[in-house]
């Protein structure tokens, strides 16, 4: 069984172009309980849809690997692989450490970004097309006060003690660049938006795992 959880204000939009060995049901975002609820405990919630004796994949894109992992501490049985994501704190880009060391993002318009496709367009690496219709589409449906929530969240994670992962990531990616981070299987050209653009290489390398 394979449980999906998509990247920031995106949904099971972002999956249709993958074919999975097995069957799958993408975890849907719950709204946070209040603008300072943990990533933990709001981890807590996500991982109720996911039976305690199973044993699973938990696949994460962007933001929602940081809560695979989080999901992975609650269910030891579950596998966690990490798309355009990160597998610890420490490989936040130095961007956004500086953001976070400086509050500055507290002061960033959330509502902006879908005003600035064709800027997003470049963030995300997504090619025109099908590719920028749907991204400009996930911006437009993405809930400022959710981007705000999850933005503080990411910044502020601990992620102490999450369990290992595989790691897929874009040799282009702008928003979540690897640096030295390990990653085990690199997708040559792809940006952010490797979930959609490289579906059909990241189907391929699933199988591979699961086989």
């Amino acid at each position: 069984m394979w449980y999906l959880i998509p990247g920031l204000g995106a949904d099971e939009r972002v999956f249709r172009g993958l074919r999975l060995p097995g069957p799958s049901t993408v975890l849907a975002w719950l709204p946070p309980l209040s603008p300072t609820e943990l990533l933990q405990h709001y981890a807590a919630r996500l991982a109720e849809a996911v039976p305690s004796e199973q044993s699973c994949w938990l696949l994460g894109v962007s933001f929602g690997g940081l809560l695979a992992l989080e999901i992975g501490r609650l269910r030891p049985l579950a596998k966690v692989v990490l798309i355009s994501s990160l597998a610890s704190a420490s490989q936040l880009p130095s961007l956004l450490k500086l953001g976070r060391a400086t509050g500055l993002y507290r002061l960033v318009p959330f509502g902006l970004l879908p005003h600035l496709p064709r800027l997003a367009q470049w963030f995300f690496g997504a090619r025109n097309g099908h590719e920028y219709r749907l991204l400009s589409r996930i911006l437009r449906d993405t809930d400022p006060v959710f981007a705000r929530w999850a933005t503080e969240q990411l910044l502020q994670w601990d992620s102490t003690g999450v369990p290992a992962a595989v790691h897929l990531h874009g040799t282009h990616d702008r928003l979540l660049p690897a640096g030295a981070a390990h990653i085990d299987y690199f997708l040559p050209g792809a940006g952010h938006f490797m979930i959609v653009s490289h579906a059909a290489e990241i189907s391929q390398l699933l199988h591979l795992l699961d086989a």
